[in-house]
């Protein structure tokens, strides 16, 4: 049994934070189902940019619908549907047998519309309904508007991924809208059973602090704050709040750690892995990290419910200087600005495609 298949025995699955048109028509994906228990997939802005940007198996797509007079943001959201249900489609059976707990893919909503709520619910609504899958994710930002749309479109049954918290606060917010939205739908006779997960973003905070903090807490401080969350999410599971929405069918909103690639070139690269195994959570990892904790990955190391390590490693940033709740707000809004950036050259990248294609492939 390899280090894939002993966090799936262990109860956490492993998605792929990946997506090309490639992994799936080589069977790529297939394999890392069968062989390395994957069991879902997440997408962003900057891994299509990549996708679409880096290879040549869209660009018959993009040349058949810009000839149909599709651009831009239509032209992208039919591209990224087409991989993502065939994606989703793999996953299904994984879907069927854990009652919607897992097998799932991820599809964000435009990060242009980051500050509007009203225009995220209805993106959101819109994207799910196109998608005809009951195993994809709306992704929205856990941000101030974001907030309220998951509320609502939980209540829309719109299943959500929320993307880009960072702090234990963050996450409880994003908790609150969707257990807010799961009320809604109990007080108005409606199916609980509408999914969501959390995502914690970790590795970003060790980038952001990495000139700052004294060389004994380098690289500890994404692995605390996701420890102190996750005594959140454990905290929140045993509520008499959420115990009675699950007595009454609802899901829980899984906590899923996100970007668990290591960034630092001198730390293991499967520092975030080994550091973040727990049950009943997600880690969804970059194609080069899922094959290297694959191969020589430990899972050997389970996270405690409640871990007074984390709040002291945290004193210790502080001490330090290092102003950690500031920080969460810092990281969410260059997160979401990062997120534009992206979206704004995907863009920049399907425009330029589709041009180049017309000019060689005229009528």
């Amino acid at each position: 049994m390899n280090a894939t298949q002993q966090l799936h025995e262990l109860g956490q699955s492993l998605w792929l934070d990946n997506i090309t048109r490639g992994l799936l028509t080589s069977g790529t994906l297939e394999r890392y189902i069968r062989e390395l228990s994957v069991t879902g997939l997440t997408s962003n802005p900057t891994i299509f940019e990549h996708a679409i940007g880096n290879s040549n198996f869209y660009d018959e797509a993009i040349r058949e619908k810009s000839r149909s007079g599709k651009s831009g943001e239509s032209l992208f959201f039919e591209l990224a549907l087409e991989d993502l249900t065939q994606a989703a489609d793999l996953f299904r059976p994984v879907h069927d047998a854990t009652g919607g707990i897992d097998g799932w893919v991820s599809l964000e909503v435009s990060p242009l519309l980051a500050d509007d709520t009203a225009a995220t619910i209805k993106a959101a609504a819109e994207l799910h309904a196109r998608a005809q899958r009951p195993n994809l994710f709306i992704k929205i930002p856990g941000t101030r508007a974001g907030i309220p749309a998951i509320e609502e479109s939980i209540f829309a049954g719109v299943p959500v991924n929320v993307t880009l918290l960072f702090s234990r606060e963050q996450y409880v917010a994003a908790a609150e809208a969707y257990m807010r939205g799961i009320e809604r739908r109990m007080a108005a006779g409606l199916d609980l059973k509408v999914s969501s997960v959390a995502s914690l973003f970790v590795s970003r905070w060790d980038v952001a602090v990495k000139d700052k903090a004294p060389e004994d807490l380098r690289n500890r401080l994404g692995i605390a704050i996701a420890m102190r969350t996750y005594t959140a999410y454990r905290d929140l599971l045993a509520s008499p709040r959420w115990k009675k929405l699950a007595a009454s069918g609802a899901l829980p909103q899984r906590l899923l750690w996100a970007s668990t690639g290591t960034k630092d070139p001198a730390a293991s690269d499967t520092l975030y892995l080994e550091a973040l195994a727990a049950p009943d959570t997600i880690n969804t990892i970059p194609e080069k990290t899922l094959l290297a904790f694959a191969d020589h990955g430990k899972a050997q190391h389970i996270l405690p419910e409640e871990d007074d390590e984390a709040e002291a490693l945290l004193v210790e940033f502080v001490r330090a200087g290092i102003d950690h709740a500031a920080f969460a707000i810092e990281l969410q809004r260059e997160g979401a600005l990062a997120f534009a950036k992206s979206w704004s050259d995907l863009m920049d990248c399907i425009a330029s495609k589709s041009a180049a294609l017309a000019q060689n492939h005229p009528g």
